[in-house]
């Protein structure tokens, strides 16, 4: 497994390579026709929430599901999972051959074959359904190349401009691009571009919108569901922690109403997958005190959504934010977000080519005003000055990227074992 990662990443002269001629030839050269429902969903945020709530409510109705997301946090396993389970190193080492025989001289990013592969996991495994989170944008995404039976579009705001353009209007044209003519395409943003708006209209999408098409109300401690003629109360709270998963779990129903012809789904299975789902990372709180967040989030319109969750939780007496962010990522924005949310920043260099060193990171935030800043090498070792510095009743939250949360979930297991 290893070997084969290692091979991927250096197999393609660039690592985001946006275009669907390549995987497409490989597609059709491999055979892959999945004839079970596929639902491809995309968004800035929120997506691999969904896929999660989604997968997981299918799975307990009885189905057999494929899911594939990325990126994966302590291990490659976690993208290609089958009923929530990442898949055993020998049959993703098995797509990855496959992959490999079917290419012939057609160069393929580290994206694309795992995209083809886990493709090819799922119809060896001959799941009932696919759930495919999109990687990047949408319109050119590998996942693009095959076709969906739902679409779904979470939410759109800025990231990867340098690949998806940098106004709302031109990223939600391009996660606009999943959506096909005469299927559902669902949207949850509360204000969709006219671009995604007016391209569904072109292609002659079928579009559910978020407050028009269907919707959410909510009642202390459950909620209700409505799309068209159909209803369903008395819903528990996502176990995923956040005020922003009812939205979510509301697009997660939406693509189950849109699917209830092929696979029809029971209210049991409902509130079953709703109360069990399972998503490390997103705001996820810790067992014990001092009260601990760990939150991927590393863009603007995530930083909005951790601000707004972190102001729902109790006091703290001290707030500490264990930081790191990469290079290409909007830091002065997230920053400005959640500023007030903390009274000491720990900030730790990645060391990756796309990383940040701590001293970079620490001398932007100071010269946003920002007091109470600590330098570290790494992020455990921010992690641990947390540790030492935080109370019963301080809170610590660790955010900024994907790899800040996975630095420290590896080092809690290093020494926990």
């Amino acid at each position: 497994m290893a070997d084969w990662l290692a091979y991927l990443e250096a197999a393609h002269p660039v690592g985001i390579d946006m275009g669907l001629t390549r995987v497409a030839r490989v597609r059709d050269a491999m055979g892959l026709a999945p004839d079970f429902p596929l639902v491809i969903v995309g968004g800035t945020n929120g997506k691999g929430s969904v896929c999660a709530m989604l997968s997981t409510v299918l799975n307990r109705a009885g189905f057999k599901v494929g899911t594939y997301t990325s990126p994966h946090i302590l291990r490659y396993n976690e993208r290609v999972a089958i009923d929530m389970q990442p898949l055993a190193d020998e049959d993703i080492v098995a797509g990855f051959a496959a992959v490999e025989a079917a290419r012939g001289d057609t160069s393929l990013t580290y994206f694309e074959y795992g995209t083809l592969g886990a493709m090819y996991a799922f119809m060896q495994q001959q799941v009932d359904v696919a759930v495919l989170e999109v990687g990047l944008g949408g319109r050119l995404d590998a996942i693009n190349a095959f076709e969906p039976t739902v679409s779904v579009v979470v939410s759109v705001d800025l990231d990867h401009q340098a690949f998806l353009g940098d106004t709302r209007e031109k990223v939600g044209f391009e996660k606009a691009g999943i959506y096909r003519a005469g299927k559902v395409a669902i949207c949850a943003d509360p204000n969709p571009p006219q671009s995604l708006l007016e391209h569904a209209a072109n292609i002659g999408a079928d579009l559910k919108l978020l407050g028009r098409d269907f919707g959410i109300s909510r009642l202390d401690n459950q909620w209700s569901f409505h799309m068209g003629d159909s209803h369903r109360h008395a819903l528990p709270i996502p176990a995923l922690r956040g005020e922003y998963q009812l939205v979510n779990a509301a697009t997660a129903l939406a693509a189950l109403e849109a699917l209830r012809p092929l696979l029809p789904v029971g209210i049991g299975a409902i509130k079953r997958g709703l109360l069990e789902v399972d998503w490390p990372g997103r705001f996820q709180v810790l067992p014990g005190r001092p009260l601990t967040v760990l939150d991927v989030g590393h863009n603007p319109h995530a930083a909005r959504a951790l601000a707004d969750s972190l102001k729902r939780l109790a006091f703290a007496s001290k707030r500490i934010a264990v930081f790191s962010m990469l290079s290409d990522k909007d830091l002065p924005s997230v920053v400005s977000l959640l500023r007030d949310e903390f009274d000491e920043w720990l900030v730790a260099g990645l060391d990756m080519p796309r990383g940040r060193s701590a001293d970079d990171i620490a001398s932007e935030l100071e010269g946003m005003g920002i007091k109470g800043v600590s330098r570290f090498a790494d992020v455990p070792s921010a992690w641990d000055a947390a540790l030492s510095r935080a109370g019963e009743n301080d809170r610590i939250v660790v955010f900024g990227s994907f790899h800040t949360v996975a630095e420290v979930m590896q080092h809690r297991l290093h020494h926990r074992a």
